[in-house]
């Protein structure tokens, strides 16, 4: 369903348990960027009226997911702030080819597997958080992300034929999972 080629290293659960708190900070960033991708996407294909209702849609969610996870932060005494940012989306996004309509395809595939592995991860977040607020609240959000990955490759296919995006996707979600297994010494959602 979610297309990852890999699974989240116990690696990342130790991250998650000695810097809650950071990783906390992180998810709100990653709700930001996420409905910032789906405005950027929305602004580049104005045109294609589906694309823009269902990034309406998304850009709704995510807000509310961010706004979400700051009550959070506030709840527990944490400061959102600053953080620098990890090399996971920096990565994935140099993969997008620079041409029209490969360059949507690309684009909607990469937002697609970053939804895959949030979704992932909340599931595993849910699963092993000893906090049982922190549990349901990722447990919560397991479904908004698993939709919002089959909505981006569903438009992906707006722009290329069903066995171009198929392709694409495998070739795009291998690249992911060599990203994640480099792991990443800060902790972060995607690290």
């Amino acid at each position: 369903m979610l297309n990852l080629q890999s699974s989240t290293s116990y690696r990342w659960l130790g991250q998650v348990q000695e810097s809650l708190d950071e990783i906390l900070i992180d998810h709100a960033h990653c709700e930001y960027k996420a409905a910032a991708t789906a405005m950027s996407l929305m602004g580049s294909y104005i045109a294609d009226r589906e694309l823009c209702d269902e990034m309406t849609q998304i850009v709704a969610e995510e807000l509310e997911h961010f706004h979400s996870v700051l009550h959070l932060l506030e709840r527990r005494g944490i400061p959102f702030q600053r953080q620098p940012a990890g090399h996971y989306g920096r990565e994935l996004n140099a993969l997008v080819r620079p041409n029209e309509p490969l360059r949507a395809v690309d684009r909607l595939l990469i937002a697609s597997l970053i939804e895959a592995r949030s979704c992932e991860r909340f599931s595993l977040l849910a699963e092993h958080v000893a906090d049982p607020e922190l549990a349901e609240f990722y447990r919560s959000l397991f479904e908004s992300e698993a939709r919002h990955h089959t909505t981006y490759v569903r438009l992906a296919k707006h722009f290329a034929d069903e066995e171009t995006v198929r392709q694409r996707l495998k070739e795009l979600a291998g690249r992911e999972a060599e990203i994640v297994a480099q792991g990443n010494a800060l902790p972060r959602m995607h690290s």
